[in-house]
């Protein structure tokens, strides 16, 4: 059995059980905790769900900068490959993002074309990529990753099938997405309307007669004040805590409901396929909006040609950096990976990005809430080797297609 498979699990996977638990097991928080892991520990994103182009523009991303990313799904990664890097290091603590991102990378490398590619990954229910996968991907693997996509999941299929259907409906954060579809029919509405929407004035009326009363339910309120209920998003415990407070009952409607209107209401239909796949569980057609970045023509040969230098690796983004040599990094991109971390970890996880960066290195995040998390919890010694571009953190987080979270931050190394 591969390395990947073996730790597959929660229960295996070290790395993932010492960046989530905080707490002891007997407390209602450490098993708040252990829930969201053992949730946590399937695939989560199939698609990653922070907005590329905004990251691109946020890094001043261009040819021959090193970047060190999260992995997720693997979608932003391939985005930055357009802008021709020098190098990409991607990590991630979960092991079937680490196969996901490893697997994209070879159809772009090895498929015949644009078109096979896009079959392959745009989730267009194709069963010929059962083939396309045999024939061009596979032979091409390392034994790692072609073990845990031949291997076999809860059903006893071939994980590599996900592919014939829609990879997108599957994943933790598909099942999430399709537990809403289903609240919302039982209170008589079929979120799949939204996408018939033809203007932004169409999609405001949309949201405020169809989707903004919802909150107000009862069952929706008791849902969205439960913290499990909001795992599927990859909302961990630390960030629940934070965003409940910003709430009278404790309940993450108002913040959701805010959400949801900038995705709907905020960016026309045919340009975010983010809403395209909350609203109908898919990539809009060819004739029906752009794909994602990623996926785009115009972006294919750069991608294609530039995938080569990307490494995968199953580590934490500290564990990473420690091993690479000083100044060695120019772009750091670190999802919302702060929104788990206590102070220890924020501090252990700048130290290293302080030490690596390059001179004007350039980190991105995101946050569940809107303030940064560094404020208060980063050491005064390393908070003053950044500065924090506050108005243009706030400017390019307005743009965010995936609406979802609170806050977009930018901090540039000092000289």
């Amino acid at each position: 059995m591969s390395e990947l498979a073996r730790n597959a699990g929660y229960g295996r996977n070290k790395k993932l059980k010492a960046a989530l638990l905080q707490h002891r097991a007997g407390t209602l928080e450490g098993l708040s905790e252990r829930l969201f892991g053992l949730l946590f520990s399937g695939l989560v994103y199939p698609q990653i769900w922070e907005d590329p182009a905004v990251d691109i523009e946020a890094m001043e991303l261009s040819a021959g900068h090193r970047i060190v990313t999260i992995g997720s799904g693997g979608c932003n990664m391939l985005a930055y490959l357009s802008r021709a890097p020098e190098a990409i290091d991607v990590v991630d603590l979960n092991p079937h993002h680490i196969a996901l991102n490893r697997l994209k990378l070879a159809a772009f490398r090895h498929l015949p074309s644009h078109a096979d590619v896009t079959r392959f990954l745009a989730g267009n229910h194709a069963t010929n990529n059962r083939e396309a996968y045999s024939m061009f991907i596979e032979p091409m693997l390392d034994v790692q990753t072609r073990d845990y996509w031949n291997g076999r999941d809860a059903f006893g299929r071939r994980r590599v099938d996900v592919f014939t259907r829609n990879i997108y409906r599957a994943g933790l954060l598909g099942r999430f997405i399709l537990l809403g579809h289903i609240v919302a029919r039982l209170h008589g509405l079929d979120p799949r309307e939204f996408v018939e929407a033809r203007s932004l004035r169409e999609q405001r009326q949309f949201f405020e007669t169809r989707i903004a009363p919802l909150f107000d339910r009862p069952l929706i309120r008791w849902m969205t004040s439960r913290k499990a209920s909001l795992f599927g998003l990859g909302i961990p415990p630390q960030q629940f805590d934070e965003l409940a407070s910003l709430s009278e009952d404790n309940s993450l409607a108002p913040v959701l409901k805010r959400r949801l209107e900038k995705l709907t209401c905020h960016f026309p239909l045919k340009d975010n396929y983010f809403a395209w796949q909350a609203f109908a569980r898919r990539y809009p057609e060819k004739q029906e909006g752009m794909p994602p970045d990623y996926l785009r023509a115009d972006h294919y040969a750069a991608i294609r040609a530039n995938a080569g230098r990307v490494r995968v690796h199953h580590a934490s983004f500290t564990e990473l950096l420690a091993a690479k040599p000083a100044a060695s990094v120019d772009r750091f991109v670190l999802l919302d990976a702060q929104d788990w971390m206590n102070e220890n970890q924020i501090n252990a996880l700048w130290s290293e990005i302080s030490r690596t960066a390059s001179q004007g290195a350039i980190v991105i995040f995101r946050t569940a809430a809107e303030k940064s998390i560094l404020d208060g919890k980063l050491s005064p010694a390393l908070l003053d080797l950044w500065t924090y571009e506050r108005e243009r953190s706030v400017a390019l987080g307005m743009r965010d297609r995936s609406a979802i979270y609170g806050g977009f931050h930018i901090y540039r190394k000092r000289a």
